[in-house]
């Protein structure tokens, strides 16, 4: 997960490098007044966003993966945990039911 997450913020910065040239270049608008670093943060999140989609996709289905794994692995032992304490529950309950008949 956590790559996944450095290389969604690698393909981010390269964006915001290439956007920041384009607009100090001219080819690329600039914003309105002191907007312009608000323009070239915003222009370059929506142009790496399909980018991420497209090229990650791989490290994308890997991560889901591992986190799919990980809440198998969670939900499986939250079950032991359970039958475990209704065994223990059960047990109790025959032992006191056995001390009050005798």
């Amino acid at each position: 997960m956590l790559r996944y997450t450095l290389m969604r913020l690698g393909v981010f910065a390269g964006c915001l490098v290439v956007v920041w040239g384009l607009v100090y270049s001219g080819v690329v608008p600039r914003g309105l007044g002191d907007s312009n670093i608000m323009w070239v943060l915003l222009l370059s999140l929506v142009i790496s966003a399909p980018i991420s989609f497209v090229v990650l996709r791989k490290e994308r289905d890997r991560a889901s993966v591992n986190v799919v794994q990980r809440v198998d692995r969670m939900k499986a032992n939250l079950e032991a945990d359970r039958s475990q304490e209704d065994a223990a529950i059960d047990e109790a309950t025959r032992t006191q039911g056995q001390t009050q008949t005798s």
